[in-house]
């Protein structure tokens, strides 16, 4: 399999992370970049394999040394991938997957510009709401500081080569796979009405 670097992003309670997490357990020629992140673990989650958790300091100087490939904050914590993950992947001739936010996904295609780029949608802001609220983690300040910066990054989905939208997980999970199988990629633009319902 030729070797890939996927991005896949998303706002938070699109389903990016699920999608992400299925095709690894599917594709065994695919490896996931861990991401550096400065804010809590959160319950169930491992070091190493969620993400690298490290304090503020740390990430700090790892970005000082240029360690990072992208790196930026979401709400209020450091995010950043590591360009050693990334040469990882690569030199074991793996699909590399990212599960990075709009931001980081921009700056990983200055680094690496034949990176395919893919934004998924939930179906509607409702629908994203109730995610969120389902997940039961958030306070209701929390969810309305990412329900906020979900319609910022909606609207940025034009700038993907392609764009899923979320509404049935199984065959959401078909359009990625179709991405991954394809054997050149077009850009693809988000049709206007699609648009209106964000």
């Amino acid at each position: 399999m030729q070797t890939r670097l996927l991005v896949v992003s998303g706002p938070s309670g699109a389903g990016k992370s699920t999608l992400v997490k299925r095709f690894l357990e599917t594709q065994p020629m695919s490896t996931l970049s861990v991401s550096c992140t400065t804010r809590e673990r959160r319950v169930g989650e491992l070091d190493g394999v969620h993400y690298h958790y490290v304090s503020t300091d740390e990430f700090q100087q790892r970005r000082d040394a240029d360690e990072f490939a992208e790196y930026a904050t979401v709400h209020g914590h450091w995010y950043g991938t590591l360009k050693s993950e990334i040469e990882r992947g690569m030199h074991a001739g793996r699909v590399v997957l990212f599960d990075i936010d709009y931001q980081g996904a921009q700056q990983l295609l200055e680094a690496y510009p034949d990176a395919t780029t893919v934004m998924v949608l939930p179906p509607d802001m409702e629908v994203l709401e109730q995610r969120l609220r389902r997940r039961a983690t958030d306070s209701d300040e929390v969810i309305a500081r990412r329900m906020a910066k979900a319609r910022h990054e909606i609207h940025q989905a034009d700038r993907f080569d392609f764009v899923i939208v979320n509404d049935d997980l199984d065959r959401a999970f078909e359009a990625l796979l179709l991405v991954t199988d394809s054997s050149r990629f077009v850009a693809r633009r988000v049709w206007p009405h699609l648009m209106d319902r964000y």
